[in-house]
């Protein structure tokens, strides 16, 4: 488990599944700019089994052990590099209140410290200012803009592509402690 001060990052496991599953299907969780994947549990299992992109998913826990969300991360694939990037999101009545902000530090660290990336990616939609925000105080810093990268809700949507890199980094921001299963 990586633990940070309000919220702790726990990797999914099969038991998992289930609220995954509910929360990628409902339109209020994905919110306006994503649109709901309409995936089986079986569609998520045969994904997590194949995992071509070595993505890996946390479940964001409150500290009581409230499950608010998740965020992952994944290998974009590309001929002359793996580009490490990240995704997320959180229930609707937990947004706003920073556990975005925090997960998406946690899982900075945990990437700087455990794997040899240069940068982390994030892409989210131009019209998202709540996601901007996540990652500009997670320290990453807006790249530029992606004509046409997510087709939703019926129509091509642009994307502002965000990074951080290793050496504005630096340290661990709040991660302080793992636990093995991590």
């Amino acid at each position: 488990m990586l633990e940070g001060k309000v919220v702790n990052l726990r990797v999914m496991e099969k038991e998992d599944f289930p609220i995954y599953v509910e929360w990628m299907n409902k339109p209020e969780f994905v919110g306006e700019h994503f649109f709901p994947l309409q995936r089986s549990m079986a569609e998520i299992e045969k994904a997590r089994e194949t995992n071509p992109f070595e993505s890996k998913t946390f479940i964001v826990e409150k500290k009581d052990g409230t499950k608010i969300g998740w965020i992952s991360h994944f290998y974009m694939l590309h001929p002359m590099a793996k580009l490490l990037e990240v995704g997320y999101a959180l229930v609707p009545s937990e947004r706003g209140k920073g556990y975005c902000t925090e997960a998406v530090k946690i899982m900075v660290d945990y990437l700087f410290l455990t794997k040899e990336a240069v940068f982390i990616q994030a892409m989210t939609d131009v019209k998202n200012i709540a996601s901007q925000k996540v990652l500009e105080k997670a320290g990453f810093q807006k790249e530029g803009t992606i004509r046409k990268r997510f087709f939703t809700r019926g129509e091509w949507k642009d994307a502002f592509l965000f990074s951080i890199l290793r050496e504005e980094w630096k340290e661990p921001k709040i991660l302080s402690k793992t636990s093995s299963q991590s």
